[in-house]
């Protein structure tokens, strides 16, 4: 496993992270169901008919997809803006994950930069970057597009927003992501690309998806970019 991690970012320049997963898990303190509901309740509000499936979605990025894939703009906006909100509330307790903040140093130690490329809203990214001390160290913050959905993960072009704006190739950049859409993603841009399993089911699916390389902890990561520093 080192060997195959030391190898890949060998062939690379710059890092790019998931937010929610490698990072940090927003939701710790407020959790994405809660979430969710409140996002549904935002759709009653505005007169939606909300279906079942949708009123039990504990996942609030898939609310935001499903209010964005049927068409009124009005109505995702105002989604958008209460996930905004609740996402900036949610980094307040937000749960560092183990080794998460040693790979960011670490990378930047070994002369790669780090980019954050997240289905969260770029705001709470950032706030959440600028609470752990962490700002000064991943450049750029590419978070969702506003009210676009279909320009979340696994579409590219967040990747490569944050490829151009460190102005390397995608072959030369790796994600690091827990999602099957940072796995797909990164592949149809043309990114390297790391999967973070933190749970054991992810592991074979990250396999099959076209991972470069599974992991499972970010210590893993962190001990290859440490021993680039001092190799």
């Amino acid at each position: 496993m080192n060997a195959d991690l030391g190898r890949l970012l060998g062939e690379v320049g710059a890092v790019l992270l998931d937010f929610d997963g490698p990072v940090c898990s927003i939701f710790a303190g407020y959790p994405a169901p809660l979430v969710a509901a409140e996002l549904v309740d935002v759709l009653r509000q505005h007169g939606v008919d909300v279906p079942p499936d949708l009123a039990s979605e504990p996942d609030p990025l898939e609310v935001l997809r499903r209010t964005g894939a049927a068409g009124d703009h009005g109505i995702t906006r105002a989604v958008e803006d209460a996930l905004c909100a609740a996402e900036r509330r949610a980094v307040e307790t937000a749960e560092p994950t183990p080794y998460g903040r040693e790979v960011i140093v670490a990378a930047q130690q070994a002369g790669m930069p780090v980019a954050a490329v997240s289905n969260n809203s770029a705001g709470a990214v950032a706030a959440y970057l600028a609470a752990h001390r962490l700002a000064g160290y991943v450049s750029p913050v590419i978070g969702r597009a506003y009210a676009d959905p279909d320009r979340m993960k696994p579409n590219p072009e967040p990747i490569l927003q944050a490829v151009r704006a460190l102005g390397e190739l995608p072959s030369r950049c790796v994600l690091v992501g827990d999602s099957l859409s940072d796995i797909v993603g990164a592949r149809a841009g043309g990114a390297r690309v790391i999967g973070y399993a933190n749970r054991p089911a992810k592991v074979e699916a990250f396999q099959a998806a076209g991972a470069d390389v599974v992991i499972t902890s970010m210590g893993q990561l962190a001990g290859v970019l440490i021993e680039r520093i001092g190799g």
